[in-house]
């Protein structure tokens, strides 16, 4: 049997992202059910960084994060995993303080917000649509090169990567022991990043589940006529019931912005959420869709208060969560696993993670 400090439990761009940050002072085990990481949620994201994305709850997360995204590390690579795009919120006449809103929650927060006219930011707008706030800071991400990033330097580090591992827990004199189709480990620490199967992984421990829930997002790709311009922005209805970016070659990348509860599982898009989100974007430009040329679903997990999930279980020895991070999992990344690693070793936050307050994710305040 092998033994570890640290076993995680999920090896998408939590897992992975937390196995990386922790260092190479533990000896840490990363767990994959499937035959590769990132499958799930990392493999289906719609790859954008934005400052808003999620609320004013999450921002302080991404924000920390994005500083790593545009200069990482040498153990990262160095070369940046965001490129410029910009985020266009849209509203219909009557709908404007929808938008003061938006603008009024991230007062004071440093995050770049300007009222603009959207019709001469997206050629095509139909004319309802007559307020907009642009986001300019908002970027793309290399989603598969981040991902990818974080698990070399966890190998380096020593990380020991197990895929195809179907799991069998236990807790035993102070460790737990795991049963896999790979082997059979001990770890001191049980950490609980399997993203939609949080709840399943801590029930199967005999840890109480928080009730994450998994919800899911359908993603399509068209293609329009006149192509989508590659240097449009993202653009976001501000009653968040689409947003849609441009893809190579012209193509769309389109979400009815959907959060349709599921079970874990390998989702898959649903006829009728395609044809709502087809629908809303029709109403929104003039583009003619030739072809729906792919669509795919992924399940964003989230905790009841909408927060991400990150520290020891108050009620069950050595049970570690980093789970619930919506859909701003990959955005929040770097933040995020610096943060865990520190609770999870007991080291000092770094410096740059100083405006963050861990205790709004601890959580003790889903078992209140």
């Amino acid at each position: 049997m092998s033994v570890f400090d640290v076993a995680i439990v999920g090896g998408g761009i939590a897992g992975a992202s937390l196995a990386a940050m922790i260092g190479p002072g533990q000896r840490v085990l990363l767990l994959e059910a499937e035959a590769q990481p990132g499958y799930h949620a990392t493999g289906r994201s719609a790859a954008f960084w934005s400052e808003t994305y999620g609320g004013p709850a999450i921002q302080p997360l991404t924000t920390a994060s994005g500083a790593m995204l545009r200069h990482p590390p040498e153990w990262m690579g160095g070369e940046s995993f965001l490129s410029p795009r910009g985020e266009l919120f849209i509203a219909r006449e009557g709908d404007e303080a929808v938008l003061d809103r938006f603008v009024a929650d991230f007062a004071g927060a440093g995050v770049a917000l300007e009222r603009v006219d959207p019709r001469a930011m997206l050629p095509g707008l139909r004319p309802e649509w007559v307020h907009a706030v642009y986001e300019p800071t908002c970027m793309d991400i290399d989603v598969a090169r981040l991902h990818g990033a974080f698990l070399k330097a966890a190998r380096r580090n020593g990380v020991e990567v197990a895929t195809s591992s179907g799991l069998t827990l236990a807790r035993h004199g102070g460790a737990w022991a795991l049963t896999t189709v790979a082997g059979e480990y001990q770890a001191g620490v049980l950490v609980d990043a399997a993203g939609a199967w949080a709840d399943d992984v801590a029930d199967r421990a005999g840890v109480a589940p928080l009730g994450i829930a998994p919800l899911r997002r359908t993603m399509v790709q068209l293609r329009v006529d006149p192509p989508m311009a590659a240097s449009a922005p993202l653009v976001r209805d501000a009653l968040d019931q689409f947003y849609f970016k441009p893809d190579a070659g012209g193509r769309v990348w389109l979400s009815p912005h959907d959060e349709i509860p599921d079970d874990p599982r390998d989702a898959a898009p649903e006829d009728i959420d395609v044809a709502v989100a087809i629908n809303r974007f029709e109403r929104a430009v003039d583009w003619r869709i030739e072809a729906v040329e792919r669509r795919w679903a992924g399940l964003r997990s989230f905790a009841r208060d909408r927060r991400p999930v990150y520290g020891f279980d108050p009620a069950a020895e050595g049970f570690f969560w980093f789970a619930g991070q919506g859909g701003f999992g990959i955005q929040t990344s770097p933040a995020a696993a610096a943060l865990g690693a520190a609770l999870l070793t007991g080291r000092k936050l770094p410096d740059w993670l100083a405006g963050i307050d861990a205790s709004a994710y601890a959580p003790g305040r889903l078992r209140a």
